[in-house]
């Protein structure tokens, strides 16, 4: 079978996979991510010896220490991976919502009723618990998910996957709903691709690259973040102490996520008050720091951050830090050289907090709280599928509600359009 033959009888199935899923009741759906769960727990140590497989095969490669890590599966991220089938199961359920109904001046009711995106196509790299993740999400959205997980996690990911379809299947769920490209040439992608008609939505998860060549080849809608270049302004009338916490959580917690800190934005204003042992305080950290000039001034061992630094993404401990005239000067700034996803202000002044909020075109904007808070289950949602910097059809963290769509609902009895 050629390669096109081969991804067009996959996405077939998910095809068939997705009819059969979005009729399923929340109790059948329900019980089969707890069984999953179960099964995932009770095979943990099988799934560990295909995920020896794939990071052997990527030290071979000479993968970096934290491509590494993203890809190895320890007992705790296998637990892990299972309570989080069980948190998406006691989630509600979005399928079948009526959103709104208002009657109309001849009696007829119009309203919106949330139905299922249907096939859902999700390209990712390295984690192998996006699979079960994402497999999670579609099906409690009614959705079937056609996979392709990168090169580097294939024996974990078809371990995953063997796993959740046998569980579907006891379940009397179509196994279609949940189904993976194993084919490691990077053809199959190009392929998927091309399919519109039968994948609905495309979710690319991994590096710029990847979803720049997603988005350039495909047919089909998708829906991305290239990448999180997030800002932390701290304003003139900011509690200091406040700030400094903020700040150093927004970069150092975990500085290889997408909504860490890249760029810390400081008034003026308490640029000299607040710069000097929040800078002692990255350097102890590790940090590696990019100043202006205005920052440079008070602090020489710093680099001079560059046009193209302020554009970067580190994912690393790398921080550019730069002195602003007021908020107008830092929303400018943000406005230049922002990705569009997470941004937060520090201050005590409601009326400056407020205009941040409206002014700055970001998919998330924070008040008084780190960057890092930028994620489903950090806003309650439960879980995520990713986070969106497009405008349509899903912005910031994409949950359950954000893998449906709705469609008009009309109840009438028997009028007709004169």
């Amino acid at each position: 079978m050629d390669m096109r033959a081969y991804v067009l009888k996959k996405a077939q199935e998910a095809k068939e996979g997705a009819r059969a899923v979005a009729k399923a009741s929340s109790e059948q759906k329900n019980n089969a991510l707890i069984k999953m769960a179960g099964a995932i727990r009770k095979k943990a140590k099988e799934l560990q010896a295909e995920n020896n497989k794939d990071l052997a095969e990527a030290k071979k490669k000479g993968l970096s220490g934290a491509m590494l890590d993203r890809l190895t599966l320890t007992e705790k991220r296998i637990d892990e991976m299972a309570q989080g089938l069980i948190e998406i199961a006691a989630l509600p359920d979005p399928v079948g919502e009526i959103t709104g109904m208002w009657q109309r001046p001849n009696g007829m009711s119009v309203g919106r009723m949330r139905v299922p995106l249907g096939v859902i196509g999700i390209i990712y790299e390295s984690r192998p618990n996006v699979t079960a993740d994402a497999t999670a999400l579609c099906l409690k959205a009614g959705n079937s998910v056609i996979l392709r997980g990168g090169s580097e996690a294939v024996h974990s990911n078809k371990a995953i996957v063997k796993i959740l379809r046998d569980v579907a299947a006891k379940e009397g769920i179509n196994e279609g709903v949940i189904t993976f490209i194993d084919n490691t040439d990077r053809q199959a992608i190009m392929e998927m691709l091309k399919l519109e008609g039968l994948i609905d939505v495309v979710i690319p998860r991994g590096g710029e690259g990847l979803i720049r060549a997603v988005t350039e080849n495909s047919r089909i809608p998708v829906l991305k973040h290239y990448k999180g270049v997030c800002h932390v302004f701290v304003d003139r009338d900011a509690d200091l102490h406040m700030a400094e916490e903020i700040c150093f959580n927004a970069k150092v917690q975990r500085p290889g996520t997408c909504n860490a800190m890249e760029t810390m934005l400081v008034d003026e204003k308490v640029a000299a008050e607040f710069l000097p042992p929040m800078i002692k305080r990255f350097k102890k950290a590790k940090v590696l720091l990019k100043g202006c000039p205005a920052t440079r001034k008070m602090d020489k061992s710093l680099e001079a951050a560059n046009e193209e630094d302020f554009y970067k993404e580190y994912v690393d401990l790398i921080l550019n830090v730069k002195v602003v005239r007021d908020m107008d000067e830092a929303m400018d700034h943000i406005a230049k050289y922002s990705s569009a996803h997470t941004e937060a202000i520090v201050t005590k002044d409601y009326g400056r907090a407020m205009r941040f909020l409206r002014e700055v075109d970001s998919a998330s904007v924070h008040v008084n709280a780190s960057t890092r808070f930028s994620d489903g289950f950090q806003y309650g949602l439960g879980a995520e599928m990713g986070i969106s910097t497009d405008k349509l059809h899903a912005r910031g963290p994409m949950g359950l509600e954000e893998l449906t769509c709705t469609k008009f609902i009309v109840l009438g009895n028997g009028q007709v359009r004169t």
